[in-house]
């Protein structure tokens, strides 16, 4: 099981966010971003921001660091060692289970991802047996669209993609490749960008909040 940062609501969770960091990060780097989504005191949801094991990087001259897999060649299209991916996804899909395990729905479960996590985050959430609340897919790129068998039972899952215009690390045509894949593939898909780099900024995150707020609500 992954080792992972957790804050839990004021009250008993009904909802989660598991929320995926990107390369060599930690789960602590998007735990400061919770009290900026404005959530409404209503919603009772518990954050996990998992941490990647630490593993050699190919493009980073075999540096050991936090990643989910490891990046082969630097090019458009993105070389990467899938069968780690699938592993790390396949770790993610246990954190699910364990949440449902403790008494959370599926489809009260959301996924995130930046960047590597975010190439994560598409690839468990597209083949988990049942349909989650959300995807989130943040400067990121659907790294495995060769190799995701696609559930029926997750064919409405909801999927936001963000991706920055000036974004010189993962190019927005990665971004809106994985719109097109996935929209032709009859998901509902929801695309936005922003005049930025490989980050995320102050307006993205309100419009994630409310998001995760209309996804995560209670009913």
């Amino acid at each position: 099981m992954l080792s992972s940062v957790v804050i839990e609501p004021k009250k008993p969770a009904d909802s989660c966010v598991i929320w995926l960091h990107g390369l060599g990060a930690n789960g602590h780097d998007f735990e400061p971003i919770v009290p900026e989504l404005g959530l409404p005191d209503s919603l009772a949801t518990r954050f996990i921001f998992p941490h990647a094991p630490e593993m050699p990087v190919t493009i980073n001259g075999g540096m050991v660091m936090p990643a989910w897999y490891d990046i082969l060649e630097m090019n458009i299209d993105r070389k990467v060692d899938s069968e780690q991916l699938i592993k790390s996804a396949q770790a993610v899909t246990q954190l699910i289970e364990q949440q449902i395990a403790a008494g959370i729905a599926p489809e009260r479960i959301l996924l995130a991802g930046f960047s590597q996590g975010g190439a994560v985050a598409y690839h468990a959430a597209l083949t988990f047996p049942h349909q989650l609340a959300g995807l989130l897919a943040l400067s990121t790129y659907f790294a495995t669209a060769e190799q995701v068998q696609h559930r029926p039972t997750n064919q409405a899952l909801p999927i936001l993609i963000m991706h920055g215009r000036h974004d010189d690390i993962v190019p927005e045509t990665l971004g809106q490749k994985a719109r097109d894949l996935l929209s032709e593939a009859g998901y509902p898909v929801a695309y936005t960008s922003y005049p930025m780099q490989h980050a995320v900024c102050l307006e993205q995150i309100r419009e994630i909040g409310h998001w995760l707020a209309e996804r995560l609500k209670s009913v």
